[in-house]
C-alpha cells in the first residue's frame, strides 16, 4: 500500500516567485529622448532592475510582439514586469501605447508607467483612468523608481502566497480522497 503524505509534509514550496528578487524586475523602458532614455536606464539599474530600452512605441511593440510581426526575443522567454514610457513622442503617444499593451491579452497586466514633463492634470487623470499604474513628472527621481519597484515586489509577493495558499488547499483536498479510497 503506498504511503499517503499529509499535505504539510509534501514540498508546496516553489520559491521563485516572477519576480523573486528586486534584480529580477524587468522594466522595458520607452523614451524618444536619448538623454532620457539613458537617465531612466540608469535609474533603474541602480535600483536593481533589469532595463531594455527602447527609442519609439513602435520598438516597444516590436519587442512585445504586438506589432503584427513576431517579437525581437522568444516570447515565451519574454518577461516584463513594468512597462515605463514617455508621454509625448513622434508617431504615437505613451497613452496610445499603453491602450496598445493593456488591449493585448498576453501583457494586459502589466504596470504601464507613463512619465512626462508636462504637468498637464487632465492628461494625468485620462492616463491614470484609462489604465496607468503611475503617472510621474520628469526628471525622474530614484524614490520614484524604488517605490514602483517595492509596490511590483509586494504585489508578487501577495500573488505567490494566493498561490500556495491554493496549493495547499488542492493538496488537502487530494489527500481527503487518497484517504477516503485508502491508497
Amino acid at each position: 500500500m503506498a504511503e499517503v503524505m499529509r499535505p504539510e509534509k509534501l514540498d508546496m514550496s516553489n520559491n521563485t516567485s516572477s519576480l523573486g528578487s528586486p534584480e529580477l524586475l524587468h522594466v522595458l523602458a520607452v523614451d524618444d529622448s536619448i538623454v532620457d532614455r539613458k537617465f531612466i536606464e540608469r535609474l533603474l539599474r541602480v535600483s536593481s532592475c533589469k532595463v531594455t530600452v527602447v527609442d519609439s512605441p513602435t520598438r516597444a511593440l516590436q519587442y512585445l510582439g504586438l506589432d503584427g510581426n513576431h517579437s525581437s526575443v522568444g516570447f515565451e522567454d519574454l518577461k516584463i514586469n513594468l512597462i515605463m514610457t514617455d508621454y509625448s513622442m513622434p508617431g504615437m503617444t505613451g497613452y496610445e501605447l499603453m491602450k496598445k499593451i493593456k488591449e493585448s491579452s498576453a501583457f494586459r497586466e502589466i504596470p504601464v508607467v507613463i512619465m512626462s514633463s508636462e504637468n498637464i492634470l487632465p492628461r494625468i487623470d485620462r492616463c491614470l483612468e484609462e489604465g496607468a499604474e503611475d503617472f510621474l513628472l520628469k526628471p525622474v527621481k530614484l524614490a520614484d523608481v524604488k517605490r514602483l519597484r517595492d509596490s511590483l515586489l509586494k504585489a508578487d509577493e501577495i500573488a505567490l502566497k494566493n498561490i500556495m495558499h491554493k496549493r495547499e488547499l488542492q493538496a488537502n483536498d487530494i489527500y481527503s480522497q487518497l484517504k477516503r479510497a485508502k491508497i
